[in-house]
């Protein structure tokens, strides 16, 4: 398999011959007549005539003795070029290297290498392109890992193949990234489970391997902890001497496209998105923050209508992509063989495949909320859970990653049920799971010396809790019986135990679970606009459907710092969903906060984050861009002041 895909080569061809072009074979003068033909040669070259010039660096070869090898090594790198590289064997076993300067020796150890791969010939290409001490120009160095990682793969290595293009992914973009991705993960996956856990093992936290290793744990089925990202510098820092309000990483592209589903199933999801986006949009304005030009599009919420939109979008001139919304939409985007337009998609494929350098993931995922569940659990000293979560799709993926996080924190699960769709009764289920009961009226906890809980009625240590992951409905009917079966161990929960609005008579049920959710909902997040002004005016801001417009905020609020974020590690966006921050495969990844039910009312634990509000910049003198319509939808209207 060509490094390149197909599709590309001639201009790929194109490309090398300005390289093959300033080539010029050292030892003794040329003449004019020489200079003069072997700049014919290079012109057929970049004309993609390839075969016509490797003809005409033979006749060169013939005709000036002096450059002999050099020329017909310049035949052979056309031939290559032509896809002919069977034809230039005879050739390079001619070629004395002894006579090749500069690159020259190397360029001819790549096309022996690849010929060698041709023959199947794996340790012959794996000796050529693993030779010690060798310079390695930059021009040529992508295409030797490449052959390496070819040749270790015939040879049976798959985990060196695998690190070889682990090592290639920070230099190549779009497709040959996404490709090249794809071949990485192909590789490791092919290693199997067991290799790849004990590999993961012996890893130190920050191994660059390790990330590659959990996405192909998480490709075989295998639940992968997911440790919480570092938040060390929030985005948007005034810069020194810029003046006040010149923001650090602040960029706008000229245009936006925004792809959600107009009608249909994920009509509902798409409104309060889109009332979220233009909301942060227009509140940007307020900031004195330039904005680009909006065109909003109709995805459909079908694979076609996504590619559909996204085209239009990209010939109608945007400049970032926002959407598609649903998992499909999202899969048919990244399939595409060029994304000519970054994306910055709301969901995650299907497939599991890591998005391409020029595109970027940003989702409310319930594996986040059972991961920091286990993560908030274990930082409190409560290392063994019971878990009970709804037959819902969110609470078993929260649930599989709340294990997996809870284990790599040295803790174990007791127990796991499932709640039965309909139930009222969970009486059996509770006792079937022995956990402890209290000996006296309920408990006060307290903290030890070492974090752990220690109850007030039986004066014994306990460092179990509590996981769950369900909607209100059920976890009101759950909470008693645990109460009524005397278990009063601490209880954590995902944010779909709160409906997103207070309901102080039936969530006095609820008293004493702690959840994390988006900052938002609880006004705990500064620099964002207040939440109880703005759901006042626009129903899509109130009950369940206010995370979905916190989300939609934040698709705004990632635009200018996307950029920033991902090529600056350790950087971080306070959102109203949580701390953004990009990981290395440009997946955005929240931090949320804790809140907890304290008669019958749902309230952040910390009272509100203390970090820097969001940014903002001087726009141009004049400019006040407003979202526009297109033909693939028309542009939310600002809310009401």
């Amino acid at each position: 398999m060509r490094f390149m895909r197909l599709s590309r080569i001639i201009a790929i061809g194109l490309l090398f011959s300005l390289v093959l072009s300033a080539c010029v074979p050292n030892g003794g003068v040329r003449s004019p007549a020489e200079i003069a033909a072997a700049q014919s040669a290079a012109t057929l070259a970049q004309q993609g005539q390839f075969d016509q010039a490797a003809q005409a660096y033979l006749d060169l070869a013939a005709q000036f003795p002096g450059h002999t090898d050099s020329y017909q090594l310049l035949a052979a790198e056309a031939w290559r070029q032509e896809g002919q590289i069977v034809r230039a064997a005879p050739i390079l076993a001619k070629i004395r290297r002894e006579r090749l300067s500069g690159d020259e020796p190397l360029r001819l150890d790549l096309l022996r290498a690849e010929l060698a791969l041709g023959q199947h010939d794996a340790q012959t290409a794996l000796r050529l392109t693993s030779q010690p001490n060798v310079q390695v120009p930059p021009s040529l160095q992508l295409r030797l890992l490449e052959l390496r990682a070819r040749a270790m793969k015939a040879a049976g290595d798959l985990w060196g193949a695998a690190r070889t293009r682990v090592q290639m992914d920070d230099d190549l973009h779009g497709f040959d990234q996404a490709q090249n991705r794809r071949q990485a993960l192909d590789l490791l996956t092919g290693l199997g489970v067991a290799p790849l856990k004990q590999r993961a093992a012996a890893m130190k936290p920050g191994d660059r391997l390790l990330p590659w290793i959990n996405q192909a744990l998480r490709q075989l089925g295998v639940a992968v902890a997911q440790p919480q990202p570092e938040l060390q510098q929030a985005v948007g820092m005034l810069l020194p001497g810029a003046g006040a309000t010149v923001r650090e990483g602040y960029k706008v592209p000229a245009q936006v496209a925004l792809l959600l589903p107009a009608d249909g199933n994920y009509a509902a999801a798409s409104m309060p998105i889109r009332q979220g986006f233009f909301a942060a949009y227009f509140d940007a304005a307020s900031n004195h923050a330039p904005r680009p030009m909006v065109r909003v599009y109709d995805s459909k919420g079908t694979a076609e209508g996504a590619v559909q939109a996204y085209q239009q979008a990209a010939r109608d001139g945007a400049k970032l992509v926002v959407g598609p919304l649903t998992r499909g939409e999202v899969a048919a985007i990244f399939g595409q063989a060029e994304l000519s337009v970054p994306v910055l998609a709301l969901n995650h494929p299907d497939d599991k495949q890591l998005p391409a350098g020029n595109a970027s993931e940003f989702g409310l995922l319930p594996e986040t909320e059972g991961a920091q569940a286990a993560d908030h659990m274990a930082e409190r000293g409560l290392l063994r859970a019971y878990v009970l979560v709804s037959g819902d799709d969110f609470a078993q993926r929260a649930a599989s990653a709340f294990k997996a996080e809870l284990i790599s924190r040295g803790g174990e699960v007791i127990d796991n049920a499932v709640l039965p769709t309909g139930a009222t009764s969970y009486a059996n289920i509770i006792g079937g799971m022995q956990m402890p009961k209290a000996t006296a009226a309920p408990a006060v906890a307290t903290s030890t010396a070492d974090g752990s809980a220690t109850s007030a009625a039986t004066g014994a240590t306990s460092n179990a809790g509590i996981f769950i992951s369900m909607r209100p409905a059920q976890a009101r009917l759950l909470l008693p019986q645990l109460h009524i079966a005397q278990i009063d161990l601490p209880v954590f929960a995902t944010s779909h135990i709160y409906a997103g609005n207070d309901d102080v008579a039936d969530d006095r049920d609820l008293d004493g679970v702690e959840f994390c959710d988006a900052p938002w909902l609880f006004d705990a997040q500064p620099g964002l606009p207040d939440r109880a002004g703005i759901a006042a005016r626009l129903p899509a801001a109130r009950d369940g459907a206010a995370r979905l417009f916190a989300f939609g905020m934040d698709a705004w609020n990632l635009v200018p710092y996307l950029d920033w974020l991902r090529a600056h590690p350790g950087s971080y966006m306070p959102g109203a969903t949580g701390q953004l921050a990009a990981d290395q495969f440009g997946r955005i990844r929240r931090v949320l906060t804790w809140a907890k039910f304290q008669n019958g009312l749902a309230r952040p634990l910390t009272g509100s984050l203390q970090i820097d509000t969001m940014p903002s910049a001087t726009p141009p003198q004049n400019a006040a861009p407003a979202p526009a319509s297109s033909t693939g939808g028309s542009a939310q209207p600002a809310p009401s002041n």
